[in-house]
C-alpha cells in the first residue's frame, strides 16, 4: 500500500480560524512552479498570470468578510497579511475557506489563458500563521517587503538558502 508521508500540523488545536484576526498566509504552485512574476532588481514584475492573481485578490473584501492588508506576488508563491472580520458581514467563513475559494477562482481564470489547463497547479494546503501582536505584524510585513530582494540573492547565491 502507498502511504502518503504525515504532514507537521501547523495549526492550533481548538482554535477557530473564522474568529477575527490578522493571519499570515503563504501559498505556492505545485513543484515551485515560477509562473506569476520575475524579479527584476529587488522588484516585482507580474506575468499576466501574476496579474490575475493581484486582481482577485483585490476583490477578495466584496466577496468575504476580509481585507488584505499586505502582501507580495513571486515567481511561485505569495505571502499575504489577511484581516478576517465575519462580523461585517452575515455568513462565517473560516481561513481554510477563503483561502480555497481563491486558489479555485485563481486556478479557472489562470486556466482560461493557458493553451494546456492542466499547465497550473497549486501545491495543496497553505502555511498560516495567527499573527498575535503588533510586533509580530511589523516583523512579518517587512519579511513581505524583503522577499523580492532575497529571492535575487538566493538566485545568485544558492548557499544563501542554507543559511
Amino acid at each position: 500500500m502507498n502511504k502518503l508521508p504525515k504532514r507537521k500540523r501547523t495549526r492550533l488545536k481548538e482554535y477557530d480560524y473564522s474568529k477575527y484576526g490578522f493571519y499570515f498566509v503563504t501559498i505556492c504552485i505545485k513543484n515551485r512552479r515560477e509562473f506569476f512574476s520575475r524579479v527584476v532588481n529587488s522588484n516585482i514584475v507580474l506575468s499576466k498570470y501574476g496579474l490575475i492573481v493581484d486582481q482577485i485578490l483585490k476583490t477578495l473584501s466584496d466577496f468575504y468578510s476580509v481585507e488584505i492588508d499586505y502582501y507580495v506576488i513571486m515567481p511561485d508563491h505569495l505571502h499575504l497579511i489577511l484581516i478576517l472580520d465575519n462580523g461585517l458581514r452575515g455568513k462565517n467563513h473560516s481561513l481554510s475557506n477563503i483561502i480555497g475559494k481563491f486558489k479555485s477562482y485563481c486556478t479557472k481564470k489562470i486556466r482560461e489563458n493557458l493553451t494546456n489547463p492542466n499547465e497550473f497547479e497549486w501545491q495543496k494546503s497553505f502555511f498560516d500563521r495567527i499573527i498575535r501582536n503588533e510586533k509580530e505584524l511589523f516583523q512579518i510585513r517587512k519579511y513581505i517587503d524583503e522577499n523580492p530582494l532575497k529571492w535575487e540573492l538566493e538566485k545568485v547565491n544558492p548557499d544563501n538558502l542554507m543559511m
